[in-house]
């Protein structure tokens, strides 16, 4: 494959996250790496493992988050993270203040009008197409045709390869005890008729499991798995309720298994569009009971959350988190919750002071859920915060919890 014509050095290229890598693309601009000359990735979740460290020989690597593959890539010490708001990356590359020349795009194969969908994301995508000077797709079998537009043909395309590559699958995980609990405290502060926004990973996939029973939800998230699609299937999501996109679901971008894939093929109930659309603000301020869940590295005793770093490596991200809380803080009836275990090994996810960056300011107070139950602190005083949060922590640290609160000078007031 010859990038030669296509990719000059210096150009910073940007292409879908997670299942929407365009992975024979990729593992093309690696093998080719050296023949370029010196470029930027931009780099949203990585599922793949086609990208190394050792690529930093002619890559600089740049991502929002440090998730997935790209885990591997912050510990070597290669990746820079651009600390944005979701809701800012539209912006940041229509202003050219995050320069996308090149877009590879992984695609669904076309339909009867020859139209090639954005399958598996929309998501910032959508913006870099309007800016990037090159367009690269890879037409890849089982990736589903999905509806939200924008749609390309053929003519579109500076390059139009044909993959091969077998798409992977993360299916919904098996809750364990942890997460069932986590997702039953979670699940009672879920009413009819809510709109939900949920994460990826084993505790959304734990909430998800626990709404059997629900009627008429709405679902307006950044990303749609297998546990959304379960809950569509059993007539739980219909949409009915939403003031917008009524009787649609609205995603970013699609991560899980075959199930989901085959769920949102040319399925008109479902749509993707892009980070202006799922992130900003004046579109969520029209969902009523929006509740928002999220997880996080640590909490602190006062309600500032750390969704960015673990043991001094960048693992999370600001992403959207912020905007999502903030919508479901503004929405009637909504609910900001941040869900997560007490424990991450034999450390205590609560704590006394946050070992990494201040994500979510206490300002924005959220409902904090572990297995141990519920603190809601919106509207709760600083004293009134400790308590609750020593409340919701693994036994074994309580005690600790308030004496460190107290040489800190936090006073302890139980909440009335």
């Amino acid at each position: 494959m010859n990038f030669s014509a296509l990719i000059r050095p210096g150009d910073t290229i940007m292409w879908g996250q997670s299942h929407a890598e365009p992975v024979t693309l990729m593992r093309a601009l690696v093998e080719a790496r050296h023949r370029i000359g010196r470029v930027r990735l931009f780099l949203g979740i990585g599922l793949s493992d086609v990208l190394a460290p050792e690529h930093a020989d002619a890559f600089d690597f740049l991502a929002y988050c440090g998730s997935g593959a790209n885990r591997r890539l912050a510990r070597a010490g290669v990746l820079d993270i651009l600390p944005a708001h979701y809701s800012q990356l539209p912006q940041l590359v229509r202003s050219a203040t995050l320069r996308v020349d090149v877009v590879m795009l992984q695609v669904s194969p076309p339909d009867a009008l020859g139209r090639y969908s954005l399958g598996l994301a929309r998501e910032y995508l959508v913006e870099a197409l309007n800016s990037a000077r090159t367009i690269i797709g890879e037409v890849t079998p089982g990736v589903p045709w999905t509806h939200g537009g924008p749609y390309l043909r053929a003519t579109d395309f500076d390059l139009l390869v044909e993959s091969d590559a077998p798409l992977a699958d993360t299916p919904a995980s098996t809750p364990g005890p942890v997460e069932t609990a986590i997702g039953k405290h979670v699940a009672s502060l879920v009413e009819d008729g809510a709109t939900l926004q949920t994460g990826i990973g084993a505790i959304p996939d734990a909430v998800l499991a626990q709404l059997m029973d629900r009627r008429d939800l709405g679902v307006h998230t950044g990303s749609i798995g297998d546990g959304i699609a379960a809950l569509c299937e059993a007539g739980v999501v219909t949409n009915a309720r939403k003031a917008i996109d009524a009787g649609v679901s609205v995603g970013g971008v699609i991560i899980g298994s075959a199930r989901v894939r085959e769920f949102a093929h040319r399925n008109p109930a479902v749509e993707l569009r892009g980070t202006e659309y799922t992130h900003d603000a004046t579109v969520l301020r029209h969902l009523d009971r929006f509740v928002a869940i999220n997880s996080a590295v640590e909490v602190d005793l006062s309600g500032q959350v750390n969704a960015e770093v673990a043991a001094g490596t960048y693992v999370g991200a600001v992403g959207g988190v912020g905007d999502f809380l903030r919508a479901a803080q503004a929405s009637r009836g909504g609910v900001p919750i941040i869900a997560m275990p007490s424990m991450a090994g034999r450390h205590s996810r609560i704590v006394a002071q946050l070992s990494g960056p201040t994500t979510i300011a206490r300002s924005d107070a959220c409902v904090i859920v572990t297995e141990y139950g519920v603190a809601d602190l919106r509207g709760l005083s600083l004293a009134q915060r400790v308590s609750r949060m020593i409340d919701v922590a693994h036994p074994d640290h309580r005690e600790r919890l308030e004496r460190e609160a107290r040489d800190a000078s936090l006073r302890v007031v139980v909440p009335r």
